[in-house]
C-alpha cells in the first residue's frame, strides 16, 4: 500500500495538479493541466476518467520517512540552504525534469531513425534512376 497526494496550484496562467505517489516501486509524479480552476467535483471526476491514461514519471528511489519530526526553524534553513545550492526544487520537481529528459531522448532518437530512414530511401531511389538511365545500351 502507498501513498498518494494530490495538489492543485496556480501556475500561470494555467491551475496544474500535481498527483504523487509513493509505493514499493519507488516515487514517481504526474502532472495534470487544468484550464480554469477546477472544483472538487470537476477533480474527481477527471481522475476517475483518467486514471489509466495519467503519465507518471519513472519511479526514482523513495525517502524513507524520518523518525523523529525535526524543528521548524532546522527544516526553514535546510530548504534555504538547498535552494541557495543551486539544487532543483521539490522531489516532485526533479521527478518530472527527468521525465521531461527522457521523452526528449526518445523523440531526439526517433527523428535521428526518420532522417536516416528518408535518406536511405532517397539513396535507393537515386541508385534505381541511376540503372534506369544505362537500361539498354
Amino acid at each position: 500500500m502507498g501513498i498518494s497526494k494530490l495538489t492543485i496550484l496556480f501556475d500561470d496562467p494555467f491551475w496544474i495538479g500535481l498527483y504523487e505517489r509513493e509505493d514499493d516501486a519507488g516515487y514517481s509524479v504526474c502532472r495534470i493541466v487544468f484550464g480554469g480552476e477546477p472544483r472538487d467535483q470537476e477533480i474527481y471526476a477527471y481522475l476517475l476518467e483518467h486514471w489509466r491514461t495519467l503519465r507518471f514519471s519513472p519511479p526514482r528511489p523513495g525517502t524513507a520517512s524520518p523518525d523523529a519530526p525535526q524543528s521548524p526553524k532546522r527544516r526553514q534553513r535546510e530548504a534555504r540552504q538547498a535552494t541557495r545550492t543551486g539544487g532543483i526544487g521539490t522531489k516532485a520537481q526533479q521527478a518530472l525534469k527527468l521525465q521531461q529528459e527522457q521523452g526528449k531522448q526518445a523523440r531526439l532518437t526517433r527523428t535521428r531513425q526518420q532522417r536516416e530512414a528518408e535518406e536511405a530511401r532517397k539513396f535507393q531511389l537515386r541508385q534505381m534512376r541511376r540503372k534506369e538511365k544505362h537500361r539498354g545500351h
